[in-house]
């Protein structure tokens, strides 16, 4: 039975990458229509865009108040994000080299884009900003924990466990000793190809 729950999801994640392309594919079409004809499109595009804009001051006037309320309470968030990005710079820089764990690169985690939407106004794209912050950070942090359980305990839980990181179908099964002392080391460096290569 593991065994066919591991072709179901070396399949998924077949279709996946399958989509993805696809998607690549799809986009790469509409960037060269787009390039085509891109003063044309683009002016005309930023015109009606930025007529769909709602003023700064029109926006917070018609803001529900409990939003205006409680506003302080989601921006304070940004400071345990601050302090979770230094300590997860700093925990990758000491620990991952050591162990021979390729780093997760931020940069791809981080998308800073919707800030040039003409749409918005100041006070949407400050908000905007922090979701992209904060998703972005969350991602990043995700993929270095998986580095590290992968590394340390790369066992299955006994239980199905909700939106599991994409290293987790490669984990040992629960209970499964022989495999995790006989496939441990091998595991420990397994790293897709889209990994940085491993820290001496």
């Amino acid at each position: 039975m593991p065994n066919h729950l591991d072709d179901l999801i070396r399949g998924m994640k077949a279709l996946e990458d399958e989509l993805s392309t696809g998607y690549e594919t799809k986009r790469a079409d509409l960037q060269a229509v787009i390039d085509e004809k891109r003063l044309l499109f683009a002016g005309e595009v930023a015109r009606l865009q930025f007529r769909m804009k709602t003023g700064l001051f029109r926006y917070i006037i018609d803001m529900h108040p409990l939003s205006v309320l409680f506003a302080p309470v989601i921006y304070s968030g940004i400071f345990p994000l601050i302090l979770l990005d230094l300590f997860v710079l700093v925990y990758q820089a000491i620990c991952f080299p050591v162990y021979g764990i390729p780093k997760v690169r931020r940069r791809e985690y981080m998308v800073f884009d919707r800030t040039d939407l003409p749409y918005l106004n100041a006070l949407e794209k400050f908000n905007c900003f922090y979701c992209e912050y904060a998703n972005g950070l969350t991602a990043y942090f995700r993929e270095v924990a998986a580095r590290t359980e992968q590394y340390w305990c790369p066992i299955k839980h006994a239980r199905r466990i909700i939106a599991a990181h994409e290293r987790y179908p490669r984990f040992f099964e629960y209970g499964d000793a022989e495999s995790y002392r006989k496939g441990l080391e091998r595991l420990r460096m397994e790293y897709g190809k889209d990994d940085a290569s491993p820290a001496k």
